[in-house]
């Protein structure tokens, strides 16, 4: 092994956003990089930010013009680190490593947002010329620089190698109260605290975890949007007014990143006339697929995920602008009823425990999801430290993801959430003034389907006997189907002759 002091401890190629911050993060730990990019201008403002920032002497990032060069200017064997866009982009750069040199013993990570199966099919791939391991990251650019949320996967053996420099990186939160530490922008370090990054499993699986924290990431972020919905068209509140009873929601149960960060956004005003900038915003929502991933994967897996799905189709319909505008114009609009101050606080409350409800019954789907997958894939999934991992660095932080560590630790076969005794008491004591908070949403005309969709999940899980006993009647009419008897063996399927005059029902 080459250990030269003057060689590199890590190679990275991409320098975009995310790339350049998780450099820096990487260099603040005491890591020496070696920067490639494709844009020569993005490798030299690296080199010319470290130069800024660097307190030591010695250069904490060297520049690279070829893959080739970044090779050599690393230590043996090369570990090397990808921040390039999903898809084509992961292989045209894992083919030119190819081309440098690189080696069977030499590892290269995959920190995009890769569809799963791609990680599974390249691990494949690469496997005789070097070590394809991935790890998805959560926490956008301020989690890159500061500290993520990492779900490494993939070979054992490349872990046990990547897991110091990972944990060093990570996030990471008080072990007594789940609380993040928080790392100053002058680039402080925390040692101490739990590390948000645990190895997740086998190749794939952690991009798989990753694409449901992003649904759910969905999902909690319409929910956020449709309790504002309420409040700036069912009570006409200004978007200040609406920032001041999130930021009081956000010292609660629903303390949260995206709570404190909707906080931001609607209080920001433009510096010309200091209209609310929320105001401004066209409302046409972009989405870059790990929600629709998601949804798809729970119609694959057969496990109910509705408000996720809700929350991709909300981004859809508003992409519709021009039709909703002219259907707006069409449609009778309701008028907005006058509540007095005693009324509009309890459409508050009720509006908060509906936000909450929904968020536990959307993790609840994603929690359930990624159970149900672990058992068809093979994956040996610990739920507890997912829950512990998403507790800093990655967009769908709270306080309330410390509940759910607490359920998995009590049963780490928890089939649902919603099974917990915790999550029940809390849906029992909430779920009526949801009800309410969804039947005000219905009369005045406001749509509300992610969290009208979580409550049509919660009631849907906790009915003993559903309709599905006429739908399998009707089935088995029009296609012979068969249905099952409750009161009969079961597994033994039946079917009606329901062409003939006596529908004589035959056992299958």
């Amino acid at each position: 092994m080459n250990n030269d002091s003057t060689l590199c401890d890590i190679g990275f190629i991409g320098l975009g956003v995310m790339g350049k911050n998780l450099v820096f993060n990487l260099a603040d730990n005491g890591y020496t990089i070696a920067a490639f990019d494709l844009d020569n201008e993005k490798v030299q403002a690296v080199i010319a930010q470290d130069k800024l920032e660097n307190t030591t002497s010695n250069s904490r990032v060297v520049g690279c013009s070829s893959f080739t060069e970044l090779l050599s200017k690393l230590k043996k064997p090369h570990l090397i680190v990808l921040s390039v866009p999903a898809g084509s982009p992961v292989d045209q750069v894992s083919e030119s490593l190819i081309g440098a040199g690189i080696q069977p013993d030499d590892i290269i990570i995959d920190t995009g947002n890769s569809l799963w199966v791609d990680t599974v099919a390249r691990e494949q791939k690469y496997k005789n010329n070097f070590i394809f391991f991935s790890s998805a990251v959560s926490g956008g650019e301020v989690g890159a620089r500061f500290g993520p949320s990492l779900m490494p996967s993939g070979s054992p053996y490349a872990w046990a190698r990547i897991k110091p420099i990972w944990q060093a990186i990570a996030a990471k939160v008080d072990s007594t109260t789940g609380k993040p530490l928080e790392r100053t922008q002058a680039g402080q370090i925390i040692s101490e605290g739990e590390p948000c990054a645990t190895y997740i499993g086998p190749a794939g699986s952690g991009h798989y975890v990753k694409m449901v924290h992003n649904g759910i990431e969905y999902a909690d972020m319409q929910i956020i949007c449709e309790a504002y919905h309420m409040l700036r068209t069912g009570l006409k509140l200004t978007p200040d007014q609406i920032a001041d009873i999130f930021e009081q929601w956000n010292k609660g149960p629903l303390d949260s990143y995206l709570m404190e960060i909707t906080v931001e956004v609607l209080r920001h005003k433009t510096p010309q006339n200091q209209t609310p900038l929320v105001d401004l915003i066209l409302d046409k929502a972009g989405q870059k697929g790990t929600g629709l991933w998601t949804a798809m994967s729970s119609l694959e897996v057969g496990c109910p995920a509705p408000t996720i799905a809700q929350a991709v189709y909300a981004r859809s319909i508003s992409s519709f602008k021009e039709l909703r505008i002219e259907a707006a114009s069409t449609f009778t609009q309701h008028s907005v009823v006058e509540l007095n101050d005693a009324e509009q606080q309890t459409f508050i409350q009720n509006l908060h425990d509906a936000v909450y409800c929904a968020k536990i019954c959307a993790y609840a789907q994603g929690f359930q999801l990624m159970k149900m997958a672990a058992k068809e894939h093979g994956w040996k999934l610990d739920f507890s430290s997912i829950a512990k991992i998403w507790r800093a660095g990655c967009i769908i932080r709270a306080v309330f993801l410390q509940s759910i560590t607490a359920a998995f630790e009590r049963d780490e076969n928890l089939e649902n959430l919603l099974l917990d005794d915790y999550f029940i008491q809390q849906l029992n004591k909430h779920q009526q003034n949801w009800r309410q908070s969804v039947a005000d949403a219905t009369l005045l005309a406001i749509p509300v389907g992610a969290i009208s969709s979580a409550l049509a999940y919660f009631d849907a899980m906790k009915t003993a006997v559903l309709p599905a006993n006429l739908l399998q009647g009707q089935r088995d009419y029009f296609g012979a189907h068969t249905f099952e008897r409750i009161d009969k063996g079961q597994g033994k399927k039946y079917h009606v002759q329901w062409s003939s005059e006596h529908r004589d029902i035959t056992e299958i």
